[in-house]
This record gives C-alpha cells, structure tokens and sequence, in this order.
C-alpha cells in the first residue's frame, strides 16, 4: 500500500488526524464548573512548555472558545475543492470550533444525530497538521458527543473537571464511569473553584466545600492534577479573550495552570512508554 493511500479514509479523503500525537478530551459530567476555562488555559500552557498545540471545541450546543480566545467573530479559511477547514490560530494555539461557523448569539436547535455528524466533521474536516497535543473542550454530560468522539478518535485520556460541591461530584463520577466503560484512561481531576481567598484580608474560604475531588480521586484510583480557587482574574482573562496564563503568566494561577500542563505531559508520557512497552503476542 503506497504512503498517500495509508493517510487517506475509505471515503479517499485525506486523515487529518494522522499527524496528532496525543488527543486529549478536558470533559466533565456537570456545566459550570469551568472545564473551557480548565481547557482554554490547558493548551496555551501546553503551548508555553514548547509543544505543538490544537483546540477543538466539541460543545456544540454552548461553544465559548471563540469568545474565551479572543477570536469571536471569525471566520476560519475553506479549501472548497477537498471541503476543508483550515484551523484559526491564537497564542500560537490552532483552533477550531462551531461557534467560528455560525452567529455568536445562534441557538443551535439539533437532535443528537445532527450533534453527532457535526463533530465527526470538526474532526475530520480540519487541517491540523502536525500536533503533539489536541485538546478536546467536550460538552457537559454523558450524550452523543461523548460517544462519538470515544468511536472516532484514539483519545489518549481524559482531564476530568468538577467543583468540591457533592452535586457537582455526582456527575463527574459518571463521567469517568462512562470513559471507563469506552476504554479512555482518566489522567486526573481538576478541582476548579477549590476555594475562594478573599482579595482583602487573604483569608481562605471553602464556599463550594472541600475535599470531595480527592475523595473522587481515592474512589476511582486516579490522582487530583489541580485545584485552582475561585479568582476573579482568571474569570475576566477568559471574558476578555486572553487567558490568565497569557495575560498574566507571572500571577499564582497561571502557574497552577503551567503545573497542570506539566503534570498532563508526565501522565501522557508514562501513558505512551507503557504501551511501547507491552509486548506483541505472537499467533
């Protein structure tokens, strides 16, 4: 078989998943628990640490990576005669994302099936290049987006994401029970809004509770990689479309976000040397 046949799918089209190495999906079983934050400040220090990163924003229904980005309004570039996207870039980060294909204030009113077909050509359809590192902004929940990137894609793991509020904790323990039952490794959880410190008198708060992601943690036998407190500069940085990690990379949570990079690099690099490892069995 000739080398451009072996980079092609049955439909002859070019696999522009071919040239990532490492595919990670940032998911979580609840919304509002900052998993696109988690995810946005996760590639561009990924990013930092000298890697080749890509952001594809698989929530169809709330896409918020053009606005978290800084690029709303966007339009990314189409070859018409192959029907592919070139991704956007920023913080030398390529992106991609529904929200850059439709109005910012649309309302995307698909069935499953619809939500279904559009990420499997956000996958196909964009020209990536060569990546070490995709990372997935899924939607909240367990649905059809959750299923059809864990049939189309090779993930390499998940970065789970939760606040310490036991509701919160109810739907990111059925996230990670879904990944499992797919296969995907969990590489850890962040635990996002750990606590709140008050900017006048430093005093620490732990408003949503504490301690229930390490409990997570002990339960499914993973680790907690991050827990990042409740700060109103990060949540600024994301609305101004300039993540603290690239707005204020000196702050104290650009460097838990650095660190968190660091340690999703150390899990996937443990992760690869393991399978290289495991030997072929013979017929």
């Amino acid at each position: 078989m000739s080398e451009s046949k072996e980079n092609t799918t049955q439909d002859n089209k070019p696999n522009n998943l071919a040239g990532i190495k490492n595919i990670i999906a940032v998911a979580s079983g609840k919304g509002g628990v900052g998993k696109s934050t988690t995810a946005v400040n996760l590639a561009v220090a990924l990013r930092q640490l000298g890697l080749k990163v890509g952001l594809l924003d698989a929530d169809i229904y709330g896409p918020s990576i053009p606005r978290m980005m800084g690029l709303s309004g966007r339009k990314p570039e189409v070859n018409v005669e192959d029907k592919e996207f070139y991704p956007l870039q920023n913080m030398d980060v390529k992106l991609m994302s529904i929200g850059f294909l439709v109005g910012e204030n649309d309302a995307m009113i698909w069935r499953g099936p619809m939500v279904a077909g559009a990420l499997s050509q956000l996958l196909s359809d964009v020209k990536w290049g060569e990546l070490d590192y995709l990372i997935v902004d899924m939607p909240p929940g367990t649905g059809d987006a959750q299923l059809t990137l864990s049939q189309k894609v090779k993930l390499t793991g998940t970065v789970m994401v939760t606040t310490p509020q036991d509701i919160a904790l109810l739907d990111c323990r059925k996230g990670i029970q879904m990944f499992q039952k797919v296969h995907v490794p969990t590489l850890g959880i962040v635990e996002n809004m750990s606590q709140f410190i008050c900017p006048h008198c430093g005093e620490s708060s732990p408003i949503f509770s504490e301690g229930g992601a390490e409990r997570l943690s002990q339960e499914f036998k993973t680790d907690v990689i991050a827990s990042i407190p409740l700060d109103m500069q990060i949540r600024q940085d994301g609305d101004d479309g300039f993540p603290i990690v690239a707005a204020h990379p000196d702050s104290k949570h650009a460097k838990l976000y650095v660190q968190l990079a660091r340690t999703v690099k150390e899990k996937v690099d443990t992760l690869n040397r393991r399978k290289l490892s495991i030997p072929i069995m013979q017929a």
